[in-house]
């Protein structure tokens, strides 16, 4: 199967999970990553129209510079733009959010009381999944067992699934996904990737 078959497909069962969830965020979620994908903007471009990209980068300046790049790419495509861990930034872009990570769930409310952003963030556990409340949507990983973290234990599709059921909040799925396995995933109302959706 062709890169761009797989990335249609994975794009399908993505939007199949956003139908059934009712969901009304995208139901795609590109992640970028330093070390794991080499051309975010080539991978931002293949996005079918309505996904969203959130921008992780390290360095304030690479940050920056590839916020700017991407919001052109987020504006010809009709894609939504989030920026991780830096709320100051996504406002002078006019990005459409911010991502947090796990250990920062708890500045969500403060968050949300200063702007309209768009707020998700990222979950490793039940616990993390309960206590967040001020956020539009959670990132549950570690799915299946992935490139990111290869020492890692995944949480497997049946856990995860029953993890996103006890979670009054939308919660989207990542790590090891890909347009083979994505069928075996429920109870998510998408998908973010980053390896699944290199261009």
């Amino acid at each position: 199967m062709s890169d761009s078959a797989s990335r249609r497909n994975f794009a399908r069962a993505a939007a199949k999970l956003a139908a059934t969830a009712g969901a009304e965020l995208p139901a795609l979620i590109l992640m970028t990553d330093d070390e794991r994908l080499a051309d975010p903007l080539a991978a931002a471009r293949a996005l079918p129209r309505g996904a969203m990209v959130i921008l992780r980068a390290r360095e304030a300046a690479k940050r920056r510079n590839l916020a700017l790049a991407l919001r052109e790419v987020a504006r010809a495509r009709g894609l939504f733009q989030l920026i991780a861990s830096d709320i100051a930034l996504a406002r002078q872009i006019g990005a459409d959010g911010v991502h947090l990570p796990e250990a920062r769930l708890g500045e969500a409310a403060a968050i949300r009381a200063q702007t309209s952003l768009i707020i998700t963030a990222s979950a490793h556990s039940l616990a993390a999944l309960r206590k967040a409340d001020a956020v539009d949507a959670l990132i549950l990983s570690v799915v299946f067992a992935s490139q990111s973290h290869p020492d890692g234990a995944s949480l497997g599709p049946l856990r995860a699934a029953a993890m996103a059921r006890l979670c009054p909040l939308p919660v989207y799925a990542l790590g090891g996904i890909t347009a083979k396995n994505a069928g075996r995933l429920a109870s998510f109302c998408g998908i973010a990737a980053i390896g699944a959706l290199k261009a």
